[in-house]
């Protein structure tokens, strides 16, 4: 049979039959085991090319934690993920795989990458647009890799900054996030005019699969606890968590993670009522769930104990797709084992699959399925960094300006005499980015490409100005010179998840007693580095001259200095209520007792003397 006669006989071969014609034709062929290999998505580090060919594996990831290319360029990445996808391709039925990774505020494991202002950042400049147009071009850098799947957006709605992923929500408000949802359009592209709501949508080769997370309650926890319990009715959990999934399921997001989390006791995996009879069926989404990272395993006690029943729970619940990563023979075993014993039926297997093909075929993969090698040099370049420097300055948030009515700090000179630049946050791209960076947790120091806090003002300073840089500056530095002013960069050192919770929030690596020695003695810029808002004390906040909340804001810190020279306009507005005390919290916009240090949408301008917030 030659290709066109087999094309015309297979009908899922067909790229201009209708995707659920050659959905239905696809599953038809397809035997158990091929099924459940669908199913599972395994870590890049313990998968092999025969695994991968042989059991029909349906999608690969690179955890967080992990990193098996260690200083690889993108095109060693593009060139081993192409390699495993050319063992899925040359299984029997040559199913490609949906490779993935948590691009979250840019291609952000990749050294070199463009890293864009985490959620939170976004959230401040309240721009639909922006967030758009960035995911357009993480999509790009993405797929450059070889990469089809990205774990994002996030959409919770944080209630409690003392969650640990509270950088990864845009606001607390449920409205901003809806907003900011415009950026699956830009990482999925355009859906059809016309098209059915819940019906997943990707353009083709230049754009991604993306993936609306954490279905559903994850900012609401209990104290902000990560993977902890949201209490609420489910009116409550429908009007504040839920409602920004309707805004995805409308741009047609193709795939939902489930959460870690619970709501009201019960462990959102195992949720049968919320997954599928609420996401697919009131909502009637067609995409794809997947599983957190070892979710599975958090169904029992001990963690990973009885994984035979982790497996039913999820799958029964609604789980399409699981996360294994590791132990993904057992995974296969144990799901094989329950269908053919009864305990899972096979028409939640084929519905599962279904959901999985339709993703596929929608997003091209069956035609593209590899990396597109002209696309590399898009990672990095100056077109998606002018548009992180234009996110950076958008969304920074001028919380004061001078210590006295009429008398506004900033805009800087650029041409001052002397300027002193301090703090454990000025000189520090790690820092600067956050968690989600290089790796899991972050780290410090040049861990990729990009300019500091420090580089940008040296950039722009003029030649006769004297720029002295001391991260702790010394007595006789503070005591023995004349400075025009000083730029104190402070804040949070990076992490991710769970190792974010806080219950205290106040400013690390004694920020606030920098602040105060440098304040006292020269007139001070505040810069403060954080993902979410921290305990800033009355007096400490009286001898700042100027604050400003730049979030965690990625590589272009040259959109800080674009602001506070005076070149544009403050825009930014709090996404957070940004409150007194932490035995306040939780605090948020409409609460009875709320009496924040700055209101939710709080954000001073250079007009009208500085005092103008939205």
């Amino acid at each position: 049979m030659n290709q066109v006669e087999e094309t015309m006989s297979y009908v899922y071969k067909n790229p201009n039959a209708p995707i659920e014609d050659r959905t239905k034709d696809l599953v038809s062929r397809m035997t158990l085991q091929e099924k459940v290999g669908q199913m599972t998505q395994i870590e890049l580090c313990v998968a092999t090319l025969d695994d991968v060919r042989n059991l029909s594996i349906g999608s690969m990831v690179s955890g967080g934690g992990k990193e098996p290319l260690e200083k690889a360029m993108a095109s060693d990445w593009a060139e081993t993920i192409d390699r495993f996808q050319q063992a899925a391709v040359d299984s029997r039925l040559g199913i490609p795989l949906a490779y993935g990774i948590d691009a979250v505020h840019g291609n952000n494991r990749f050294y070199g990458a463009t890293i864009f202002p985490h959620n939170i950042g976004l959230g401040a400049t309240g721009d639909a647009d922006l967030a758009q147009r960035i995911g357009a071009a993480v999509a790009l850098e993405v797929r450059a890799s070889g990469i089809h799947f990205n774990f994002a957006p996030c959409v919770a709605v944080c209630r409690d900054p003392r969650w640990g992923r509270c950088y990864e929500s845009f606001s607390e408000d449920t409205n901003i996030v809806r907003k900011m949802t415009s950026i699956i359009t830009g990482l999925q592209g355009q859906p059809p005019v016309g098209h059915s709501q819940g019906y997943p949508f990707v353009a083709g080769r230049y754009n991604v699969i993306a993936c609306a997370k954490h279905f559903v309650g994850d900012g609401g926890t209990e104290k902000g606890i990560n993977e902890g319990n949201t209490i609420s009715s489910y009116d409550e959990l429908e009007s504040i968590h839920m409602a920004p999934y309707l805004d995805c399921l409308y741009k047609g997001v193709s795939t939902v993670m489930a959460s870690y989390s619970s709501w009201n006791g019960c462990k959102l995996h195992a949720h049968h009522f919320l997954l599928t009879e609420i996401l697919k069926g009131k909502l009637g989404f067609k995409g794809f769930l997947i599983s957190d990272w070892k979710a599975l395993d958090r169904l029992s006690e001990p963690r990973g104990s009885n994984y035979r029943r982790c497996v039913y729970t999820a799958i029964n619940a609604g789980i399409d797709m699981v996360m294994v990563p590791y132990r993904y023979k057992q995974f296969i075993e144990d799901l094989i084992s329950l269908v053919e014993s009864g305990e899972i039926q096979m028409t939640r297997i084929d519905d599962a699959v279904e959901r999985i093909l339709r993703v596929k075929f929608v997003a091209g993969l069956f035609e593209y399925p590899f990396s597109d090698r002209s696309l590399l040099d898009t990672i990095g370049c100056k077109l998606h960094r002018e548009l992180a420097r234009e996110a950076v300055r958008k969304s920074l948030v001028l919380l004061k300006n001078g210590k006295n009515p009429g008398k506004p700090f900033l805009p800087l000179e650029k041409n001052a005499e002397r300027v002193l630049i301090a703090g454990t946050h000025a000189n520090n791209l790690g820092y600067q980015c956050g968690g989600w960076t290089r790796y899991w947790q972050g780290s410090s120091g040049r861990i990729t490409t990009g300019t500091t806090i420090l580089d940008a003002f040296r950039e722009v300073m003029g030649e006769k100005t004297e720029v002295i840089y001391e991260k702790y500056p010394s007595p006789n530095t503070l005591s023995g010179q004349n400075f025009s002013f000083a730029i104190v960069g402070v804040g949070e050192e990076p992490y991710a998840e769970s190792a974010g919770d806080n219950s205290e929030l106040v400013i690390p690596l004694n920020g606030s007693e920098l602040i105060s020695t440098i304040a006292d003695r020269i007139p001070t810029l505040v810069i403060l580095i954080s993902g979410r808002p921290l305990v800033i004390e009355p007096l400490l906040l009286e001898k700042m001259d100027a604050l400003v909340a730049a979030w965690l804001p990625g590589t272009e810190g040259r959109g800080i200095t674009d602001v506070v020279f005076g070149d544009y306009e403050f825009e930014g507005r709090l996404p957070m209520t940004w409150f007194r005390t932490t035995e306040e919290l939780p605090i948020n916009k409409g609460d009875n007792s709320c009496d924040p240090l700055f209101p939710l949408g709080f954000g001073l301008t250079y007009k009208k003397e500085n005092l103008q917030s939205k």
